[in-house]
């Protein structure tokens, strides 16, 4: 599917593999070894989570421990969390999921994936730097580039109807979705055309891939809708409005979180080609080969202790810091190392300039099984 993020000189194409929604079978990567699951419906017991359509239990089969990690970096623990520690959503008192959530989790202390160097390698981490595919646009489209978010404030329901592409994997409710409802690049844009929208009054977090309104109503890729209350998952196998399955809002860069002078979660960004796989708390697969020396889904890579932050600017080393204690997930195929962050005309072209000097080399995949309590929930190990 297309996707298409471009700033300058840096313009290109990015393209979606979602070929789960054909496969007899999903490879579930989780903290035990890869599990292979059934694609029919799944469902998942966490409560407070956002309708779906249908269910079925995934049967995980255990195979090769290549991709998860080491046995004994398992039994490891890493201290989270328990009070709320982000900023609010800006016009809502909504917190980007709890604090317990496995996008908040401090990472800093947990093993190198023993897969790390390979994994770097294939997206070709010794000759690339981070590109971050935000910020201003200067007349390349209407509108900055990132992918913006609408805060809905009204008491009524959400009422529009969504035609989706991927209707067995998208949540089949209503959405609060109007003519001023942002969408990514504008609205006559090409490209992914993400919409994400708050609902203010209820913190439920929607999300549709490929939005348009057209004259028989709007439609969509696919869809999905969170409770930001909630660390529930998406059911096992099923895709979001992005291709790992995952929510696209608490991965995004805010300029008002790095004005404040903390990002304390994950930042989402692409690579060029995904392992076939997923790993917690990812739940879909988007890859096009098995070869395990490819990060799946979900991979999370940290910014090394040792990189040197001196010479940066304080909100560049606000996201530097970041980077360090919360790392970046693999949430999307498309180019290697673009980092997605929100659409805001306030973003400084210095500050993007800077984030395009962070070596991507300078990074390490890590070890995220000791994180996870149950496969069906997004909260993290304490």
């Amino acid at each position: 599917m297309p996707k298409v993020a471009c700033q300058g000189d840096d313009m290109t194409t990015m393209v979606r593999a979602r070929n789960a929604m054909v496969a007899a079978t999903v490879i579930a990567v989780a903290a035990s070894p890869i599990a292979v699951a059934a694609t029919t419906n799944a469902s998942t017991t966490d409560a407070g989570a956002a309708p779906t359509t249908a269910t079925a239990s995934p049967d995980p089969t255990p195979v090769s421990p290549s991709l998860t990690g080491s046995t004994e970096s398992r039994t490891a623990r890493a201290l989270q969390p328990t009070a709320p520690s982000s900023k609010r959503i800006p016009g809502t008192k909504c917190r980007a999921f709890p604090a317990s959530n496995a996008w908040h989790a401090d990472i800093s202390a947990l093993p190198v994936h023993p897969r790390s160097a390979q994994w770097l390698a294939s997206t070709d981490a010794a000759t690339t730097d981070l590109h971050p595919d935000f910020g201003p646009s200067f007349g390349e489209q209407p509108v900055p580039y990132g992918i913006p978010i609408t805060v809905v404030k009204s008491k009524k329901k959400p009422k529009q109807r969504v035609r989706f592409g991927y209707a067995d994997e998208s949540d089949n409710v209503r959405y609060p979705l109007s003519r001023k409802t942002k969408i990514e690049g504008g609205q006559n844009a090409s490209g992914d055309r993400h919409a994400i929208v708050v609902h203010a009054k209820t913190c439920k977090l929607y999300e549709t891939w490929n939005t348009r309104l057209t004259n028989a109503g709007w439609t969509a890729g696919s869809g999905a809708v969170w409770s930001l209350k909630s660390n529930k998952l998406r059911p096992a196998g099923w895709t979001s409005a992005d291709a790992a399955g995952l929510p696209i809002l608490p991965g995004l860069l805010r300029w008002d979180e790095v004005t404040s002078g903390k990002v304390d979660h994950a930042i989402r960004f692409t690579i060029g080609s995904s392992h076939n796989s997923y790993l917690w708390p990812a739940r879909h697969r988007a890859g096009s080969t098995n070869d395990p020396a490819v990060p799946p889904m979900g991979a999370r890579f940290r910014l090394k202790s040792s990189f040197n932050v001196a010479g940066y600017s304080a909100h560049a080393r606000v996201i530097l810091r970041a980077m360090q204690r919360h790392g970046m997930v693999v949430a999307d195929n498309g180019s290697d190392w673009y980092l997605q962050g929100t659409s805001d005309a306030r973003w400084p072209n210095s500050l993007i300039s800077e984030l395009k000097r962070i070596p991507a080399s300078g990074f390490e995949a890590v070890d995220t099984a000791p994180l996870q309590l149950s496969a069906n929930s997004g909260k993290a190990r304490r």
